[in-house]
């Protein structure tokens, strides 16, 4: 017996995606979960290319330790490419992270 009306409950459309993809997923949000990190991400999106640490500090207008550690649990959690130039370190977004990011996201045909 069918407890929910007719036309009521429509199958779910979208892919679903493996335990171990949730989770790898979900680390990313964790790494988001803070608005410094998320105006990192946000500065490296609309860069150009690898952007220095050190342009990244001024940005944010806070200490150089504090956006080092966020630029480490950016890195840590997948988020962002790290490359040594000399004694500065330039990040990039992980292409992999973004589409991941975005697969979840992606709402465009719910809304709007």
């Amino acid at each position: 017996m069918n407890v929910y009306p007719t036309g009521c409950c429509a199958t779910l459309a979208a892919p679903a995606i493996s335990d171990d993809e949730a989770d790898a997923t979900a680390e990313l949000f964790r790494a988001l979960a803070d608005p410094a990190r998320v105006k990192i991400v946000n500065q490296l999106a609309n860069a150009s290319g690898p952007v220095c640490a050190c342009e990244i500090v001024p940005a944010l207008g806070l200490a150089q330790p504090t956006v080092s550690h966020h630029l480490k649990k950016l890195t840590d959690a997948g988020l962002l490419d790290r490359e040594q130039r000399g004694k500065w370190a330039y990040f990039s977004l992980n292409p992999d992270a973004v589409r991941t990011l975005a697969s979840v996201v992606d709402l465009k045909e719910v809304c709007c």
